[in-house]
């Protein structure tokens, strides 16, 4: 599945700076509000359903070559979060829906985790 796929199913919000989403790929979905269990749960090219909106979000999803952040319950990432986000070609989504209501959404498109 393809970020521009799931940016229009779930009516999302980019925060970054736009790219041709139909060409990054969407592998998996992993949901935490802890940067730790992310850092061990989530898969390379996986998208990362979260609350958190805080600049350590870009590191962590920097470092597993995520997808995509989507920050749900419209919080909102100030704008040294976003600009570090675009320095480090991480793409952040918004969504007012709760992180719950997000993962439902991206498994009813089919969107599963991967199998360890």
């Amino acid at each position: 599945m393809y970020l521009d796929e799931i940016i229009e199913n779930l009516s999302l919000k980019v925060l970054t700076d736009h790219t041709d989403f139909s060409e990054t790929e969407a592998k998996s979905g992993y949901c935490s509000d802890l940067l730790s269990c992310v850092m061990t749960g989530a898969d390379q090219g996986g998208v990362w359903i979260t609350l958190m909106a805080h600049s350590n979000i870009i590191a962590v999803a920097a470092l597993l070559d995520l997808s995509a952040i989507i920050i749900t319950e419209e919080a909102q990432p100030d704008p040294d979060t976003i600009k570090k986000a675009n320095e480090k070609d991480v793409r952040l989504l918004s969504s007012p829906q709760s992180s719950f209501q997000v993962v439902g959404k991206l498994w009813d498109l089919g969107l599963r985790s991967v199998e360890k």
